[in-house]
């Protein structure tokens, strides 16, 4: 029964997306002002289907990072849709040609993109997913299959209904975007092999489906959505600024995949900068974990033994690992050895040491002076983001509009002939 549901959900997909994948910027834009629309008009319904899934949550005793994950608010549903405006706004990848070149036998020759095709999307606690990921597959031409989590099944299903409904208006067909809204784990698998019509899967979650989907699938699947992520407090930091940075970087947002896991301290200002930070989180409610040589200078806190199982650990939540490292080399090393590839920082005012560490790790993102909140793709000018691939092949850092499109090549010869 699950395999001739996913063949049909499947079928489906493939036909809507042969009506997405010519439609002009102008149609798209009229299409996702529309879904703007009525999401705005469905408001009340969608947030009273959000609060149905927060109270199972709280009462199946969900810790309260999940709880946060999966809110979606009056507030939250309108940056939600303000966002699409901001796709809208974006220029259409589709169609562009490139490299192009008139070769040796008089064919002229180049690239133009196209959709991707048919795009499958699993994810867990946030519905805003739903809608981010329908948006950035219609802007690009392609259709979408959605598997959201059990914990947002009201929700998504609300989310799902308004969409659907406002392609149908526009005269598409409404299975350009599905949802796979059964809760049977069995239907990941299967959507995992529907390779005859899934062009690409990208696993939003935590490390279990990331690993379920690399070792199941028989479609490409865009590896990410794991942050262990590390700021480096160099011995040339400007410490006064430096705290501000970090408790952005831990406090503003705890549960998303951006926030930050790891401070590495340099020696040299160790004791003078770890109680001064130590207070600072404190302060917000953050717990520590501490090397052997961070707990000795917070002797007056409550720091909690760290180990190589907590520094391999993506918190989620207000705690954060503390390690004293003796040069740059050994903070890199660190990062080398616990990093998931995700986002990684430097505070330094030594031209010298930003431009070693910036070469030295190779992490979707790498920055100087700057909190890791950044990588997103909203506040990398890329509108919604797909997830954040923290693998090298396709896609890399936060997936915008680029990430959903391909290639093909496009020869005009004079009834040429090879010879």
């Amino acid at each position: 029964m699950n395999e001739q549901y996913l063949q049909i959900l499947g079928q489906q997909a493939k036909q809507a997306s042969f009506a997405l994948a010519n439609l002009s910027a102008p149609q798209k834009a009229t299409l996702l002002s529309t879904i703007a629309a009525q999401l705005t008009a469905a408001a009340d319904e969608i947030v009273a289907a959000n609060q149905q899934d927060v109270e199972a949550a709280k009462a199946a005793g969900l810790n309260q990072a999940m709880i946060d994950r999966l809110l979606l608010d009056k507030t939250r549903l309108a940056g939600v849709i303000a966002d699409i405006d901001n796709v809208i706004a974006l220029a259409d990848p589709i169609g562009r040609e490139f490299d192009s070149r008139l070769l040796d036998n008089g064919m002229r020759l180049c690239r133009r993109s196209v959709p991707l095709g048919v795009i499958g999307v699993i994810y867990e606690a946030r519905p805003n997913v739903t809608v981010d990921i329908a948006v950035l597959a219609l802007k690009t031409g392609n259709a979408v299959i959605l598997r959201g989590g059990k914990e947002t099944l009201n929700s998504n299903r609300a989310l799902a209904k308004v969409i659907r409904a406002a392609v149908a208006s526009c005269g598409l067909p409404e299975d350009a975007v599905q949802l796979i809204d059964n809760p049977d784990r069995a239907l990941v698998t299967g959507l995992l092999k529907l390779d005859q019509y899934v062009d690409m899967i990208v696993p939003r979650g935590g490390d279990k489906l990331q690993r379920l989907c690399a070792e199941q699938a028989t479609i490409p699947v865009i590896l990410g959505g794991i942050g262990i992520c590390h700021l480096y407090v160099d011995k040339a930091a400007d410490l006064a600024r430096s705290t501000d940075v970090i408790i952005n970087a831990k406090v503003q947002r705890p549960t998303v995949c951006n926030a930050l896991d790891t401070v590495l301290v340099h020696e040299q200002v160790a004791a003078q900068y770890l109680p001064l930070l130590a207070q600072a989180l404190s302060d917000k409610g953050v717990k520590l974990v501490g090397c052997e040589i961070t707990r000795g200078l917070l002797s007056g806190f409550d720091v909690a033994v760290a180990d190589d199982t907590s520094f391999a650990t993506e918190w989620l939540s207000l705690t954060i690992g503390i390690k004293v490292v003796g040069d740059i080399d050994h903070a890199i090393d660190h990062i080398r050895q616990f990093s998931s590839g995700h986002s990684e920082a430097i505070l330094t005012d030594d031209i010298a040491a930003a431009t070693h560490f910036m070469n030295e790790v190779n992490s979707a993102a790498v920055y100087l002076n700057a909190s890791t909140r950044f990588t997103d793709g909203g506040q990398f000018g890329l509108g919604a983001e797909v997830a954040v691939s923290t693998q090298k092949l396709h896609a890399r850092g936060p997936m915008g509009l680029e990430a959903l499109t391909t290639y093909k090549w496009l020869g005009v010869g004079d009834y040429t002939a090879r010879s």
